[in-house]
């Protein structure tokens, strides 16, 4: 990172070393260790202490004593500092050989203070971070204050962080402590000197009601917005932008169903190859996309909900203050997002398909019913997903539906020998059966390929046409859940997730259909999930499929589907992903 060297108070200096922007160096007090040596580097703060020898350490009966002379800490890592008032600075001075049994000494001195607020990860939990501060003195103010517009000036270079964030709380989500949890991490927010507007919601769907009404002009003024509550609050404010902007729609099951051959498969053309003049093809203007506020918009949580999936699934870390950290510091990481349309029930219908769009999970049978059920014990907190999940799975209802998905197919050997087959068959004979999963971690290289339908600006431009060859499989049936995760959605109740290896960013929904089956194989299934290194995809009655785009048929009894944790009544539905289609302050799990 590149930074000025010129020395913006020129002619003065700091005691007893010159001041210099790029390699600053100063004699101060650190609270808690003593006289150090402070250096300004070109990406961070780093000190010692400045007679080491007197502390590095002792030793009395055979026993020996190491103190901690060095230190440093990257701007990266630092998120705020300030200037504060005039106290004491503890100076330790370690006692030498005879005094072992002693504690240390403590001289305490008055003088003026700054501190530096940074991060910590966690050494036993490292998707963990906890809050670091260092509090330096130093007899002159204006010593202490330069240092502190020093550090200031070389943290607004770090560009990606927010000035300007729109707050929604809920103050009902998870144990009704919205409110409780943003008091908690404001101090965070104020002592970045980061703007904020914070709006607590008084009713369902307030949130989305303000985010679909704020103006472009005012919502270009903020950076991101940050929902503290549930995945399904997020949900509430990502559809309340989203749903502003027109995106092409996923076929409707209407439009392909009839050409699908009896071997289940047909290959997908373009749209103008078709002939159809289906619902896709209205309402969408011809430069449609997704223009998200400005460049830096992002989305942010702070977990306050009853799962909180997606926060575990971006930081590691169901914890409001690593997720208020991750804000503040502007981590980023893309996440695909679900586009799904239900379509209307018959042909002369008149209502209009509805739109909605998932981050996380989109769930029927089993996983709509527990969310409907759950609705009924609101009042006993997150705990009502477990009774409701009992109740549900002793009631075992499962549902007639029909439903489409493409298959991609795998990519062909790049050799160009006859001899290349013969390796790869060999290759695939010695492969292990079941293949270690490649699971979603911070700087993910799958999460950061860049889709080829992202360049494009028409609104024929879908996820599944960046797709060479694809065909459309169907499978009809009795299913007690129909599942499709866009990320793995780990969470206290599923350490490995619905599926451990689906990643943040890669394009694909994960399609699972649950047949029907007895009480005892669902079961095992289910206690699969909740164990951590579980196979809840190898059972016979468990359908899994990668795919960019599926439909879904219902007949007879019905459902409801679950996105996101928000109830969605839909008989005849479509979904779609669009790849990294938005921003979240967040930085991926740490391995």
């Amino acid at each position: 990172m590149e930074r000025n060297s010129e020395n913006p108070d020129e002619g003065n200096e700091f005691h007893p070393n010159p001041v210099s922007a790029s390699n600053l160096s100063s004699n101060l007090s650190l609270d808690n260790v003593g006289e150090v040596t402070l250096t300004l580097n070109s990406d961070g703060l780093s000190w010692k202490l400045l007679d080491p020898m007197e502390n590095v350490g002792s030793s009395c009966c055979g026993i020996e004593s190491v103190h901690e002379v060095a230190g440093e800490i990257k701007f990266s890592d630092i998120y705020a500092v300030e200037l504060t008032n005039y106290g004491v600075i503890h100076e330790f001075r370690h006692p030498g050989v005879g005094k072992c049994f002693l504690a240390h000494e403590s001289h305490n001195i008055e003088m003026h203070r700054f501190i530096v607020h940074g991060v910590q990860k966690s050494k036993s939990q490292p998707c963990l971070w906890v809050l670091a501060s260092y509090t330096f003195g130093h007899k002159d103010l204006e010593t202490c204050q330069k240092w502190v517009k020093l550090i200031d000036a070389s943290l607004n270079m770090e560009v990606e962080r927010p000035k300007n964030l729109l707050v929604f709380v809920h103050p009902m989500s998870g144990k009704a402590n919205g409110r409780r949890t943003w008091e908690t991490v404001a101090p965070i927010f104020s002592r970045s000197k980061i703007k904020t507007k914070v709006l607590v919601t008084e009713r369902a769907g307030h949130a989305f009601d303000v985010m679909a009404s704020t103006t472009n002009e005012e919502l270009n003024s903020y950076d991101g917005a940050v929902a503290v509550g549930g995945d399904g609050f997020f949900n509430e404010i990502l559809n309340g932008l989203l749903l502003r902007h027109k995106a092409p729609f996923p076929p409707a099951p209407s439009d392909f169903i009839e050409a699908i051959g009896t071997d289940g498969s047909s290959p997908v053309h373009g749209p103008d190859e078709t002939g159809t003049d289906d619902a896709s093809s209205s309402n969408i203007d011809q430069d449609s996309e997704f223009p998200l506020p400005n460049q830096q918009f992002r989305f942010g949580i702070i977990p306050a909900g009853s799962t909180d999936a997606i926060v575990i699934c971006t930081t590691g870390a169901r914890d409001p203050v690593t997720s208020a950290l991750h804000i503040v510091l502007g981590k980023r990481i893309c996440l695909d997002v679900a586009q799904v349309v239900r379509w209307k029930t018959t042909l002369t219908s008149n209502v209009e398909p509805c739109i909605r769009y998932a981050a996380s999970f989109a769930g029927y049978g089993f996983y709509g019913d527990v969310i409907t059920e759950s609705e009924k014990y609101r009042w006993m907190g997150p705990k009502r997903y477990d009774y409701a999940g009992t109740k549900v799975f002793l009631g075992h209802r499962s549902y007639e539906a029909e439903i489409a998905y493409l298959e991609v197919e795998p990519e062909k050997p790049k050799s160009g020998i006859d001899g290349g087959r013969l390796i790869n068959k060999v290759r695939g004979l010695l492969a292990p059966k079941n293949p270690e999963r490649i699971i979603c971690r911070s700087n993910c290289k799958i999460c950061t390929r860049k889709p080829v339908y992202s360049s494009m600006r028409s609104p024929r431009a879908t996820p599944y046409s960046r797709i060479e060859r694809t065909r459309w499989l169907r499978t009809k049936g009795r299913f007690l859940s129909v599942g499709a995760a866009i990320m793995s959605n780990r969470n206290e109740r599923a350490p490995d997730g619905l599926v451990a290896d689906a990643h943040l960013a890669d394009g694909f929904l994960h399609l699972l259909l649950i047949k029907d089956c007895p009480h005892a194989f669902y079961l095992w299934h289910l206690m699969q999930l909740a164990k951590k290194g579980g196979n809840p995809l190898n059972f016979d009655f468990v359908e899994y499929h990668k795919t960019s785009a599926f439909t879904f048929t219902s007949s007879g009894k019905q459902s409801s589907w679950n996105l996101d944790g928000e109830l969605f009544q839909a008989h005849k539905l479509s979904a779609q992903v669009f790849q990294g289609l938005i921003s979240l302050f967040a930085a991926g799990p740490e391995v």
